[in-house]
């Protein structure tokens, strides 16, 4: 199938809602073919309300966190109870999603963001966290939800930055139902070689969180846009690309919210703008 561009919903909003639901429809005026909805415990919409007017209009959904997930919840955890506990949180999502008809739940799943660890990894982490991912993917797949790991920098995690360490871990995790999600964001301060980043994960490669390195408009940075577009064009991708930032003009007061999540400049002061010249640099450089 050919490849399906979307966005995530903190291009429009700070929170996903039942009075959000227009935004399904500026999305799909737009072109747009997939919606990304961060959940979280304080996330609170009717879940029939959004798949009814997401299928009405033919636009696929997925999920990650993003909301509030409590920080002992954690697959990676040394306490086996909060291993236990993250486990049945990440779970509850899954079941939020198929309840929306999600096709994907998407993260840095095996972790939490925003814990990093300054110290040699003990022997037994990975083995747990694959673990627990392996449970995960299998709880995904009864539902019909693809579970998708996304690798991220290492001021937001110490378990999984690379592409070759997101597919060690999904090995040693062995379910079929695991997959990856690269972010060109993330990417920037971990690896040199982007289509060997591509070619790394090609065959559990579900999707692309698309912006530069800024997280303003993908192109006029340094993310190497042209090395990204011609692996993925080798390997025939047919996956799931998603603009991805934070809204820096919405807010009370305007701009506080992509201030809340760490933004201090103006990455994305105009949603439509940024999906319109996203989407259009992305599918130009993928064009054979």
């Amino acid at each position: 199938m050919p490849i399906q561009f979307g966005a995530h919903c903190y291009l429009f909003t700070d929170r996903w809602a039942d009075d959000r639901l227009h935004l399904l429809d500026t999305a799909r005026g737009m072109g747009l073919e997939v919606w990304e909805i961060s959940v979280g415990d304080d996330v609170v919409f009717t879940p029939a309300l959004t798949r009814a007017r997401a299928e009405a209009l033919g636009l696929a959904l997925t999920i990650s966190p993003g909301g509030d997930w409590p920080i002992s919840f954690d697959l990676s955890a040394q306490d086996a109870g909060d291993r236990a506990r993250g486990l049945a949180w990440h779970k509850k999502q899954v079941d939020l999603g198929a309840e929306l008809g999600a096709v994907a739940y998407t993260g840095a799943l095996y972790g939490h963001p925003g814990v990093v660890e300054r110290r040699l990894r003990p022997p037994e982490e990975l083995g747990r966290t694959a673990e627990g991912l392996h449970a995960l993917a299998a709880h995904g797949a009864a539902r019909g939800i693809k579970i998708v790991l996304e690798p991220m920098s290492h001021f937001r995690t110490d378990l999984v930055n690379t592409p070759t360490q997101l597919m060690d871990l999904i090995a040693l995790a062995d379910h079929p139902n695991l997959w990856g999600l690269l972010d060109t964001y993330h990417l920037v301060t971990e690896i040199r070689d982007y289509a060997a980043a591509v070619h790394t994960t090609a065959p559990r490669l579900w999707g692309l969180h698309a912006c530069e390195n800024d997280r303003g408009v993908p192109g006029g940075g340094i993310v190497p846009w042209e090395a990204l577009f011609g692996a993925l064009r080798e390997i025939a991708f047919e996956g799931v690309v998603l603009l991805e930032t934070y809204n820096s003009a919405i807010g009370d007061p305007p701009g506080s919210f992509a201030v809340g999540r760490g933004m201090f400049h103006n990455p994305c002061p105009d949603a439509a703008a940024f999906v319109r010249e996203g989407v259009g640099f992305v599918k130009a450089g993928l064009e054979p």
